[in-house]
C-alpha cells in the first residue's frame, strides 16, 4: 500500500524550490553579484587603494564600531524593555508599544532631521547636555551612536517579546521555591531561554545600524576621519561617478557584514543544541 501523502496548501516541492531560488537570485543575489563584477574591473593595486586609504579605513572603524557598540546598548535596554512590557501591566502600556515601532514606521531622513534639532547645541536636549555636562552630541561619532540606538530597539523587542510571552513561568516559580533568589533565576533559568532570541536581535540590530545611512548623516556632522561613515564614502563615490570604487568599498562592507552575522548564526545555533531547544 502507498503511503498517504501529507496535505500541504502550497504547491510541490519542486515548483516551490524553483520559485524561491528565481526570487531570492533577483532580489538577493543579483545584486550582491553585481557589486563583486563591478569591483573586479579593477585591477588588485586599484582595488587596495581604494579600500584602505586613510578616509575609507576611518570610515570602516566608525561604522562597525559604533554599529556593534549600539546592538549591545539595545540588546541591554531591549531586553528591559520587552520584560516590562510582557510581564506587566501599567498606564499607557500600548502607547509605549506603539512607540516601540515607530523607528519601523518613520522615514529614515526623518529621524535624521529629527534627532539632530533635538541633540544640536541649541537643541531641546542638546543645549541641556552640552552646557551642564560638556558633552557634544550631534555633528560627533556619538550622534551617530544615538541615531544607530534609535533606529535598532525594535529588532532586539519585537524579537525577544513572543519568547517572553511562551515563557512559563512555573520554571521561574521552582527556581525560587528551591532557593533561588531573583539573580540566579534570571541567570540559570530564563537567560538560556532568551541567549537565542538576544542572540538574533542583536544580530538584526547590528545589520541594520551597518547599513544605515538616512538617520545618521544628518547627525553625523561628516567631518572627515572623525565622523564619515562607511554609507556615506560609497554615496560619494557614486556622485563622482566612481562606480568601480564605490562598489569596492561595499564589497569589504559585506565581507565584513557576513562573517560577522555567519559567526553570530553559529553561536545561535550552538547555544540552541547546548540547551536542547533547536528545531
Amino acid at each position: 500500500m502507498k503511503p498517504l501523502r501529507s496535505f500541504s496548501v502550497l504547491p510541490g516541492f519542486g515548483l516551490s524550490l524553483g520559485y524561491t531560488i528565481i526570487y531570492l537570485s533577483l532580489i538577493v543575489l543579483l545584486p550582491i553579484s553585481a557589486v563583486f563584477i563591478f569591483s573586479s574591473q579593477l585591477s588588485i593595486t586599484e582595488y587596495w587603494q581604494a579600500v584602505t586609504s586613510p578616509r575609507v579605513l576611518a570610515s570602516y572603524q566608525l561604522s562597525f564600531a559604533a554599529s556593534l557598540v549600539a546592538a549591545l546598548i539595545n540588546v541591554v535596554f531591549g531586553v528591559l524593555l520587552a520584560w516590562c512590557l510582557v510581564r506587566y501591566s501599567f498606564t499607557g502600556k500600548r502607547i509605549v508599544d506603539a512607540l516601540v515601532d515607530l523607528p519601523f514606521a518613520l522615514p529614515t531622513a526623518v529621524a535624521g532631521i529629527a534627532l539632530t534639532a533635538l541633540y544640536a547645541p541649541n537643541g531641546w536636549l542638546g543645549q541641556i547636555i552640552e552646557g551642564q555636562f560638556g558633552i557634544k552630541v550631534a555633528f560627533t561619532p556619538l550622534g551617530i551612536l544615538v541615531a544607530l540606538v534609535f533606529i535598532g530597539l525594535p529588532f532586539v523587542v519585537r524579537t525577544l517579546q513572543p519568547v517572553l510571552e511562551e515563557l512559563d513561568l512555573e520554571l521561574e516559580e521552582a527556581a525560587a521555591s528551591l532557593g533561588a533568589n531573583r539573580w540566579k533565576t534570571f541567570r540559570y533559568v530564563v537567560l538560556p531561554v532568551l541567549f537565542p532570541a538576544i542572540l538574533t536581535g542583536f544580530a538584526l540590530a547590528f545589520a541594520r545600524a551597518v547599513g544605515e545611512y538616512g538617520s545618521v548623516i544628518f547627525i553625523a556632522g561628516n567631518i572627515p576621519m572623525v565622523s564619515e561613515i562607511a554609507p556615506l564614502m560609497i554615496i560619494s563615490k557614486l556622485e563622482q561617478y566612481d562606480y568601480q570604487g564605490a562598489t569596492a568599498i561595499a564589497s569589504v562592507m559585506l565581507v565584513i557584514s557576513f562573517i560577522l552575522l555567519l559567526v553570530i548564526n553559529l553561536l545561535q545555533s550552538w547555544t540552541a543544541k547546548r540547551t536542547g531547544r533547536n528545531a
